[in-house]
């Protein structure tokens, strides 16, 4: 079976400084155990923000480090799920059940892609 990396975009701005609330939590709790039970779910995790990651640049044979936050970037990767899915449609409609459990004020996008293997 194929298997499929969900990219999660934030954009920061909308995303709450405290963080996801407690309802939130309760949600995707819910669905994260209900993926994994279905033995779609290999993996996921969130990230923390980006003002706390590093950007590291190759070009012209060399590298450059920048430290966050990244001004230029108005999306930013939140986290990413890793699934198992029979095509790309299932990963896409699991993809939407994820981001319908965040409240109205949240942008979040999903880029779904599949892995590429041997």
């Amino acid at each position: 079976m194929p298997r499929y990396i969900s990219l999660i975009h934030i954009d920061e701005s909308t995303a709450p400084a405290e963080g996801p609330s407690p309802e939130l939590g309760r949600r995707m709790e819910e669905l994260l155990e209900e993926i994994t039970k279905a033995g779609v779910m290999l993996d996921t995790a969130g990230l923390l923000p980006q003002a706390q990651g590093k950007r590291v640049h190759w070009e012209g044979g060399r590298t450059s480090v920048t430290d966050g936050p990244f001004t230029e970037s108005k999306e930013v990767v939140g986290g990413y799920a890793l699934m198992q899915c029979k095509d790309m449609a299932e990963a896409v409609e699991w993809a939407k059940r994820f981001l319908q459990v965040h409240e109205e004020f949240w942008t979040v996008t999903c880029e779904v892609r599949q892995l590429a293997e041997g």
